[in-house]
């Protein structure tokens, strides 16, 4: 059960009237215990309190009703029960129906209210259905002055230098300019020794008509470049000798120097004089990779990630596991110690890294979680075993990889000044060692185990082991080598659907799936990250999470990835449902996505999360995540092109191709000046999403072959007509041409003899129920809606149920979050039971009803009318008892949640299939035997 449901339920409860001996069963029921759960605590055979009328299930609650005025006695010998400890209750309760205590026994948090406001403070008994609450952590706002200043500056030497523009001197520059933050990073830090000496040395050394600042700054970067016993060899001028050799790839390789004008060296200094030393080099890292990128120049920081973004995707993946592994060790010197032995064994890998944001943050956690340990351990001055060679990335872009590497180096000195000291950091950091392994490179043409190869050996060695000052631990160094190298892969890589991916990129996933999946083509970019990561996981202990959008995990998409995935041996381990995934640029661009994490160790507790208006993230503990994101096995919708269970077939709405002129507005209608006779011939009313839901008033022509030469006649007809020919003709669309042969019709010309059913092919998630409607004979749609012809009412009901909406929004995609309806997905394969000729009378009556009870509100829209936060009464109570209608057909009563719906309806929708494959395998038998 989710927490929506929850609340009702307790809502329910509180309303009715208290019950002495109900009321525990009842509180229990409405946390999703099942009957037989409850009928073995009301025999007695599974209760095992010691307390007067107390209920005692183990692991969860002890719970007491008692005499009015007893409330904190009971609870005290709930509390008191010896039963409570030895059971390892969560919750003690205790109620005389008209004060209410509870306690939390976990974290010592305790409730006291009057009875009927328990239900207010459902979310203090969540845990009991497995659901925990997790307050969003607060976003850091972005200072984006340093960016602003490093675009002026790489635009005006792109100027000054016509020749770097082109691709292939753009690492020249790409890596100079990381150079350049290297140092600004280092004179504000005191890695370079004296204040400002990176500054200070080039404007004092560098003619102020910029004739020699390249040449000043490329012996500065010979120097850095220099080991201090080859420093006399080298020759090196003094002003440049003074600054301490850096080597660590960073300036080992011979890196040409652009020249600067004026504006370029003032920008340059300006640069510098900014205070570089708390830069943060997640942030940073996403705003210095847009400098180098045109088409994202003009927006710094619009693809930088939040920070709790990513923990939504490191804190499930591992993060979590080690934490609470801390707790449990508590401060014993032994489990600590193994711990951080883990930690250090511990690899990450994001194959979409950009600038190294995912890499940088499980850095800073790690080496978060191993400060704790020493301090623990009382070993706060040793050196961290977190080597950054263990953080390992693809990235296509060559200056992301450039500062994804340098963002490391300073996200692991800002560590150690934070963890060891200034002074001590200062010491380790020069000159630099290896830093993070990111290739640049398509992610999706490499093969990942040579990038992360898998390890023969643990990645802490016995030289790891010594502090500062050398000195071992005085454990065993040899027990690392009985522990396993973990690798967690995660990321945030390219979406892309697939109508807008390039003939490369198409090529990317031929290379995956052509030989696993005839219907790739459709897929989204990001599936190629979850099949290759899938591969990887086999190979070695590891397990991956990715952002990414929720189409993957919605409609079509589902049985072409997931299928494939599973065969692999992977199961998804752990969800977030869709969010809205954001960034800390000033327009906030955002996206609706999904986090899914998989892994092929089968693991028996898996979490969904889903984020709450309020921010919240609620954590619901299941044995299995199916790939729609829901608690259950993994059964796959696949699209059906008939309906099923006798349901009557939907189709699109017609299609115009007609560039606008077989469709009228109200005004257009009536500049053509027909008489009402011709309006009758040769005009219908359309509806698409748009008319039926918010009440615009469209028309169309809508001529039949036998009326054609009277229609032609009238001019403003004919040069509607002619115009659509033109169009069809021109047209590179093959069928378009094809339908110039009948100009004065749509693609389809289908409507009602009587009526039609009419569902909207988008429409907002925010209403409770489907915009469902029924039009007359002289109405039609067009291709943005779905219709049922002349079918019985009956099935409108069927549309207009929570049941459906249930079924809608989980197997079928979303446009954004909004629900996108399939007819093939969506309606074909609803599971239905066999109706009876009274249940079709049922539902057609409720379908009657919620059309009388909309009829009272015209010329109300739909939109007026479902809306939430207003829907009249009348049409709520009818939509209640079409919902009562129909869930009684279904299991002979009222569903007590979304949770229990779906389960019934993915348990018919398998009965249903299994039963469809007997029925062909037996006409094929038979049709073998017919020959």
């Amino acid at each position: 059960m989710n927490a929506v449901e929850i609340e009702q339920a307790l809502a329910d409860l509180a309303d009715a009237p208290f019950d002495r001996e109900e009321f525990p069963f009842a509180f229990l029921e409405a946390f999703g215990n099942k009957e037989t759960t409850i009928k073995r605590l009301r025999s007695g055979n599974t209760n095992a309190s010691d307390v007067e009328n107390g209920i005692l299930q183990r692991l969860h609650l002890h719970l007491a009703t008692c005499d009015e005025g007893m409330v904190e006695q009971t609870l005290n010998a709930l509390r008191q029960s010896p039963k409570t400890a030895s059971a390892k209750v969560k919750y003690i309760i205790a109620t005389d129906g008209i004060s209410f205590s509870a306690e939390y026994l976990v974290t010592g948090d305790i409730l006291a209210c009057n009875y009927p406001d328990f239900a207010g403070n459902f979310p203090f008994f969540l845990p009991l259905a497995g659901i925990t609450t997790v307050r969003e952590i607060t976003n850091s706002k972005i200072d984006i002055q340093a960016s602003n200043r490093l675009n002026r500056l790489y635009v005006e030497l792109l100027k000054t230098n016509e020749g770097w523009t082109t691709e292939e001197r753009r690492h020249d520059m790409n890596q100079f300019m990381a150079r350049l933050i290297f140092c600004f990073f280092a004179e504000d830090t005191g890695i370079f020794n004296g204040d400002d000496l990176f500054t200070a040395t080039l404007e004092q050394m560098s003619d102020a008509k910029s004739g020699n600042t390249d040449q000043v700054l490329a012996e500065l970067f010979r120097a850095m470049a220099t080991p201090i016993e080859n420093r006399a060899a080298a020759n090196l001028r003094p002003w440049a000798d003074a600054f301490p050799y850096v080597n660590g790839g960073m300036f080992d390789e011979s890196c040409p120097i652009p020249k600067f004008s004026n504006i370029a060296r003032s920008y340059l200094l300006r640069v510098g004089k900014l205070d570089w030393q708390d830069i943060n080099p997640d942030i940073f890292g996403s705003m210095i990779q847009a400098v180098a990128d045109d088409g994202e120049r003009g927006e710094l920081g619009m693809h930088y990630t939040s920070v709790p973004n990513i923990l939504k995707v490191l804190n499930p993946l591992f993060l979590d596991d080690l934490r609470e592994k801390l707790e449990e060790a508590g401060d014993n010197p032994r489990k600590l110690l193994n711990l951080r032995k883990r930690i250090a064994n511990i690899r990450v890998f994001d194959p979409a890294c950009g600038s190294g944001n995912f890499l940088v943050i499980a850095y800073i956690q790690l080496r978060e979680i191993e400060a704790e340990i020493l301090k623990r351990r009382k070993e706060t001055h040793d050196r961290s075993w977190i080597k950054l060679e263990n953080f390992y990335g693809i990235e296509i872009k060559d200056f992301a990889v450039e500062v994804a590497r340098l963002s490391l180096l300073i996200a692991e000195f800002q560590c150690d000044v934070r963890f060891i000291g200034q002074k001590e950091a200062r010491a380790l950091v020069l000159p630099l060692r290896k830093t993070g392994r990111v290739k640049r490179s398509n992610a999706l043409r490499e093969n990942w185990l040579e990038i992360c190869p898998p390890a023969t050996k643990p990645l802490l060695e016995e030289h790891d082991l010594g502090g500062p000052t050398g000195r071992l631990a005085l454990e065993s160094v040899n027990q690392s080598a009985n522990l396993e190298v973990e690798t967690y892969i995660c990321g945030n890589p390219p979406y892309l659907g697939s109508t807008w991916q390039s003939k490369q990129q198409k090529d990317d996933l031929k290379q995956i799936f052509d030989k696993r999946t005839k219907n790739w083509k459709l897929l989204d970019y990001v599936a190629g990250w979850f099949m290759k990561a899938a591969d990887y996981n086999i190979s070695q202990k590891a397990a991956a999470a990715f952002v990414s959008t929720n189409s993957i995990c919605q409609g079509q998409q589902v049985a072409i990835l997931w299928p494939e995935i599973f065969k692999t041996g992977n199961k998804i381990h752990f969800a977030h449902t869709s969010f809205k995934w954001e960034n800390l640029a000033s327009n906030k661009a955002g996206v609706t996505v999904v986090i899914v994490g998989m892994s092929a160790d089968i693991k028996s507790n898996n979490n969904i999360y889903t984020t709450t208006n309020d921010g919240d993230v609620n954590i619901q503990r299941t044995q299995s995540i199916s790939a729609y994101l829901v608690s259950g096995q993994n059964i796959i919708i696949k699209k059906s092109s008939r309906a099923l269970n006798n349901k009557n077939q939907m189709s699109f709405g017609n299609k115009p191709v007609d560039g606008g002129n077989l469709l009228l507005t109200k005004n257009e209608m009536e500049n053509l000046k027909l008489s009402q006779h011709q309006k009758d011939r040769f005009t219908r009313r359309i509806f698409g999403s748009s008319e039926f839901i918010r009440g615009l008033e469209r028309y169309c022509l809508w001529i039949t072959d036998e009326d054609l030469k009277f229609a032609l006649s009238l001019p403003q007809i004919k040069k509607r007509v002619d115009r659509v020919r033109e169009i069809r003709l021109e047209s590179r669309d093959k069928s378009a041409n094809e339908l110039s042969q009948r100009p004065h019709q749509m693609r389809e010309m289908n409507i009602g003899l009587k009526h039609t059913i009419v569902l909207p092919s988008v429409s907002s998630e925010n209403r409770n129920f489907l915009p469902v409607g029924l039009l007359d004979n002289r109405s039609t749609i067009t291709n943005l809606a779905f219709a049922l012809y002349d079918a019985p009412i009956w099935n409108m009901a069927l549309i207009a149920s929570r049941l459906h909406l249930v079924w809608i929004s989980t197997v079928c995609g979303k446009m954004k979050t909004d629900f996108r309806y399939s007819n093939t997905l969506g309606w074909n394969t609803f599971p239905l039971p066999t109706l009876t000729e009274k249940h079709k009378e049922d539902l057609s009556r409720c379908a009657e009803n919620i059309l009388l009870a909309r009829e009272i509100h015209f010329p109300a829209s739909i939109a007026d009318l479902y809306d939430p936060e207003t829907m009249p009464e009348n049409l709520r109570k009818a939509h209640d008892a079409n919902d009562e209608v129909l869930e009684r057909i279904y299991i002979g009563r009222r569903f007590k949640n979304d949770t229990e719906r779906l389960e019934k309806l993915f348990d018919l929708y398998s009965k249903m299939i299994a039963k469809e494959e007997a029925q062909k395998i037996k006409a094929k038998a038979k049709k073998q035997k017919a020959s």
